[in-house]
């Protein structure tokens, strides 16, 4: 089923909006939902860095402020 939506004349506020609808309405059937074979090694990479000290965690207003520093 093909689906044209006019993203070129939807304003940013719209298409998120839309994003938000479609993940809605996916989140209803989440075992319809298949997780990527990939996903499995990233949690488990995550999970070992975390118990092995490696990974490090940041505030989540700091770490926003990081990012923002970086994309100026």
């Amino acid at each position: 089923m093909a689906v044209n939506v006019p993203l070129d004349e939807m304003s940013v506020e719209e298409k998120l909006q839309l994003l938000e609808a479609v993940w809605a309405d996916l989140s209803r059937v989440p075992d319809e939902l298949e997780s990527p074979a990939w996903h499995k090694d990233v949690l488990e990479e995550t999970e070992r860095r975390v118990q092995s000290g490696e990974a490090t965690f940041s505030d989540w207003q700091k770490a926003k402020g990081s990012i923002r520093d970086r994309l100026k």
